[in-house]
């Protein structure tokens, strides 16, 4: 309990104290500019708090509805969804399974191939995960393919993409969500999502959740270690490998975390029958 206090303590100086502190010192070092002035430059100074704040707040509601936002922004400048109802349908149904044992299963998510050779996956705030066809053929089973879904769903149940927007908005110096044009916010989402690599200790964050993921779906939790270190041994590094931490760390991690119990499960692992899906797509 004192614990948990002490927690609560830490999380308040964090979300309040400090910022109220600078604003505060801000305050005193223009106290002797005129009052038209100190305002405005009050204003200016607070605004990127009051942004950070507000994200920090958001609901599920207002993250999906910023998701969808960001969907939109993709779709009109950056990703091509490929028009193969029957991937959509197979990507989404794995999803699907995958995110009923999710942190959030509350979320309503959406699963979209994108048509670009490139072997990568992406996911933004609010349920939205995109996986390009280069990934679907680059896979070598359904297990690998579920790993990979399994770690862009760890993402949004973990919020990555929402701080990552905040730290955008507040480097941007935009003030505060209520009276901000909505595309303006989409915009910087749909930039965060696309280019903006995640930190290190997301990404391993996003491996851990995924692999539980795996594990609770039925899937065989192998399959996530052996893509990555499938793709490791490849001539070009994937883009979603670029980015640190290395993917002989993240292999030799996952596999460490892997239960005995469920280092012999098959389920996913068959190429024959992931290579028919294959070709009812391609």
């Amino acid at each position: 309990m004192f614990a948990r206090v002490a927690s609560l303590r830490l999380w308040l100086r964090r979300q309040w104290l400090y910022p109220w502190i600078g604003a505060l010192t801000v305050a005193i070092v223009i106290g002797g500019q005129p009052l038209v002035a100190r305002s405005a430059d009050l204003i200016q100074f607070l605004a990127p708090l009051v942004q950070y704040v507000q994200l920090s707040n958001v609901s599920d509601a207002q993250e999906i509805s910023l998701g969808a936002d960001t969907n939109r922004a993709l779709l009109n400048d950056k990703v091509k969804i490929y028009q193969n109802s029957a991937a959509n349908s197979y990507v989404d149904r794995i999803g699907q399974r995958l995110a009923r044992n999710s942190g959030r299963p509350n979320l309503k998510y959406t699963f979209q191939v994108v048509e670009d050779d490139n072997v990568n996956a992406f996911a933004t705030m609010g349920g939205f995960v995109y996986v390009n066809t280069g990934l679907l053929k680059a896979a070598d089973n359904e297990a690998q393919l579920a790993g990979v879904m399994g770690h862009e769903i760890g993402h949004i149940t973990g919020r990555h993409s929402l701080q990552r927007l905040k730290q955008a908005t507040v480097q941007q110096g935009i003030g505060s969500l209520v009276g901000v044009d909505r595309n303006q916010i989409a915009q910087i989402a749909a930039q965060v999502a696309f280019n903006l690599p995640n930190s290190r200790n997301d990404e391993y964050d996003a491996d851990k959740r995924g692999l539980g993921m795996m594990i609770q779906s039925g899937y065989a939790p192998t399959g996530m270690p052996e893509f990555l270190k499938k793709l490791a041994r490849g001539s070009s590094t994937p883009e979603f490998l670029n980015t640190h931490p290395g993917a002989s760390e993240r292999v030799s991690r996952l596999q460490g975390m892997i239960p005995n119990t469920y280092r012999n499960r098959t389920e996913g692992l068959s190429a024959s029958a992931y290579k028919q899906n294959l070709r009812s797509f391609f």
